[in-house]
């Protein structure tokens, strides 16, 4: 029993370890945009591509690029956001198979616990874009819509990219779990989907031109 407790206050310390660390490296990152999809959709598809547009796009307009820091989509978004005015960051997550670290990265965080590195994701972004994954991408994506549902998180744009790969999940949704009244109408609006690189680009753009905004706002005299 002694030595069950003492594994389980050392895992408590590592967890500890690693918010810390995660916390050190961004604190000082500033309005950043997390791009997620698939480990295995390389740069022969189109999906890459547009991933590596997007994160130049966000890029060169001053905001960070937040990946998962592995192959696929998240290493076409590195490549895009890396070498321009903003950072390129992946939080790489230790697996069996599948993930390395890619090289096009400005930082690159190990992580060991899955939550963590999700807090992270969301910490710091202005917005998230989702590209066509499997299940670990559902679960970001999913995680992301339940904060942003419940008022747990300051309500961010939730992008998916790929019409295709996704109308058959949001026509579920909306056939089943509004129908049988599991969510509401308007929570249909928290995933735009878009085939367009440059519309993902400005639903996101937006809400961060809007958070400046209300900074802005925030930051002026008052007239009383």
């Amino acid at each position: 029993m002694t030595d069950s407790r003492g594994r389980e206050a050392w895992r408590v310390l590592r967890i500890q370890s690693e918010l810390v660390d995660g916390i050190e490296h961004l604190a000082n990152l500033g309005p950043s945009v997390t791009i997620y999809g698939s480990a295995r959709l390389g740069p022969d598809s189109p999906y890459y591509q547009q991933s590596r547009q997007l994160a130049k796009r966000f890029g060169d307009e001053g905001l960070n690029v937040l990946t998962g820091g592995g192959p696929g989509i998240m290493e076409g978004a590195n490549e895009g956001a890396f070498g321009t005015q903003s950072k390129s960051i992946g939080l790489n997550i230790q697996l069996p198979h599948e993930q390395g670290a890619n090289r096009f990265q400005d930082i690159s965080l190990d992580f060991r616990y899955f939550f963590i590195r999700k807090l992270m994701f969301v910490k710091y972004a202005v917005g998230f874009v989702v590209f066509p994954g499997g299940f670990g991408t559902l679960d970001e994506l999913f995680e992301a819509l339940t904060l942003v549902q419940t008022g747990k998180i300051r309500p961010f744009p939730i992008v998916l990219v790929g019409k295709d790969y996704w109308q058959g999940l949001a026509g579920w949704m909306k056939d089943v779990m509004l129908e049988h009244g599991c969510i509401d109408a308007d929570d249909m609006n928290l995933m735009p989907i878009t085939d367009s690189v440059e519309e993902a680009f400005d639903i996101v753009h937006q809400n961060y031109l809007r958070i400046v905004e209300e900074k802005r706002q925030d930051n002026l005299p008052s007239s009383v």
